[in-house]
């Protein structure tokens, strides 16, 4: 891979996503790629009512502080100097497919669910590995 090549890994505070992280990290170092940090964020669903959120109410700015949190927590201070992170509205799956487009790898973690819930509910990592536009790596614990 050139100095251009980038790798994007998907995260969501969650340990598996640190995972990932970690992995992505590991496997930039090993072919001098970049590192594209991506978090999704999205308004919940409501049912009936409509939540009209307030100022304080800063779903943009939680998933910020928790990609800035995820990523002193695996890296504390020695953060790969071609790491560059994006905070993106909407649905998990489909902002990493969109981020992926371009890149040599998208990694993201799995939580494991698997089975039957897997096939009623679909999962971000499913998605990914369906419709991303080229290599896809599931971190597994």
């Amino acid at each position: 891979m050139s100095g251009s090549a980038r790798i994007v890994v998907g995260i969501d505070g969650s340990e598996n996503a640190k995972l990932a992280l970690r992995w992505a990290a590991k496997q930039a170092g090993y072919t001098g790629a970049s590192l594209d940090v991506v978090a999704a964020w999205e308004y919940p669903a409501t049912y009936g009512w409509v939540a009209i959120p307030s100022e304080d109410f800063d779903l943009a700015g939680y998933a910020k502080k928790a990609v800035e949190e995820t990523i002193a927590e695996v890296f504390g201070s020695d953060v790969p100097a071609s790491l560059s992170t994006r905070v993106v509205q909407g649905h998990a799956a489909e902002v990493l497919v969109e981020a992926s487009e371009g890149a040599e790898l998208l990694v993201v973690g799995s939580r494991g669910y698997g089975g039957f819930t897997d096939a009623l509910l679909g999962s971000v990592s499913t998605y990914c590995v369906h419709h991303a536009h080229g290599a896809v790596t599931v971190v597994r614990p």
